[in-house]
């Protein structure tokens, strides 16, 4: 476990020389920047939230800057399909990666090859949002709240099951954290995605699972399933009656997050532009609601605050990660 923080502090503190540092990326942005279209890589299909913020922000931003923000999908080689288009392209301030954290607290640790090198190839620019999951449980299971729940599985070791969007998810990892943290034993079944692990759920193949909230509001509301907490560091905004685990387990934080990075050598002071605009555009009244319509909390921060939230997730992954048995392969 110190290995493992010790490494993700590693990385990340790289990470976030190259931003500080303003030698490591190119002096100054092109005169008039940007004066052409920007583009969005997102290293996956349409739809998920990294791509969903993307768009959102694109949207804003280009409002912003006066120049079109175009959303480039490119899935595939976990990461490193959008990794090789960035890095293969001019660092010249016009091509950002818009991301989750699993590129650099995940694959790091459960990949022993990359195709990309996360402590050299990008800089963090902005924090955008976080996405909380929530732990739902099917009707069948004989609890109302998360006390409740911790006490009937600590009742019935191996016994309940619990679904996820596949191993070395965070919807997995989440859960590996919380069985450590408070004794539980629980089975793991991993779906391909949510599009088949909350239908598990709901049709009770599996006993419980966390997902976003847009996944489960309408079978909550048709009484298919029960939320009972949050896996954010506090209450969410979405549904504030649900506790945090954090209140039982200090510390606890395993809600998604995504921000925007650049390709390492771009220049210093477009970093700081598209850093400044795009949380100025997180902040906005639209944006805020179009997020919270989409089961995602705004943060707005910038390259400082991205980093030290990156080495956060990576110091909390790499423990789960172990609780879960994987390796890297």
């Amino acid at each position: 476990m110190t290995v493992n923080r010790r490494d993700a502090l590693r990385r990340t503190a790289a990470l976030a020389a190259t931003t500080l540092l303003p030698g490591l990326a190119g002096a100054q942005a092109p005169t008039g920047y940007p004066d052409r279209a920007i583009r969005f890589v997102v290293p996956y299909a349409p739809g998920g939230f990294p791509d969903t913020v993307a768009r959102i922000i694109a949207q804003g931003l280009g409002d912003r800057v006066g120049q079109s923000v175009v959303v480039d999908n490119r899935p595939g080689a976990n990461g490193g399909v959008a990794a090789g288009v960035l890095t293969s392209a001019p660092a010249d301030g016009y091509q950002f990666l818009v991301t989750d954290g699993s590129m650099f607290s995940i694959n790091p640790l459960i990949y022993s090859k990359l195709t990309y090198d996360p402590q050299k190839d990008f800089v963090p620019v902005a924090l955008v949002a976080s996405a909380p999951l929530f732990l739902a449980v099917h009707p069948k299971v004989p609890v109302n709240d998360l006390k409740g729940f911790i006490e009937y599985v600590k009742a019935n070791p191996g016994k309940v099951n619990y679904g996820s969007s596949g191993i070395g998810s965070t919807h997995h990892l989440t859960v590996e954290a919380m069985k450590t943290a408070l004794g539980l034993n629980m089975v793991h079944v991993p779906f391909k995605g949510t599009g088949q692990s909350v239908p598990a759920l709901v049709g009770g193949q599996v006993d419980v699972l966390f997902s976003a909230y847009p996944s489960l509001v309408g079978f909550v509301k048709d009484g298919r399933v029960k939320l009972i907490a949050t896996n954010s560091a506090k209450r969410s905004s979405l549904a504030p009656d649900l506790p945090a685990i954090a209140e039982l387990v200090p510390g606890f934080d395993f809600a998604p997050i995504v921000g925007v990075l650049a390709p390492a050598g771009t220049p210093q002071a477009a970093i700081q532009k598209i850093a400044s605009e795009v949380v100025a555009v997180t902040k906005l009244p639209e944006t805020v609601k179009k997020m919270e319509v989409a089961g995602i909390v705004p943060v707005g921060t910038g390259a400082d605050d991205y980093a030290k939230a990156i080495a956060s997730e990576n110091a909390r992954m790499g423990p789960a990660i172990k609780a879960a048995g994987m390796k890297p392969e």
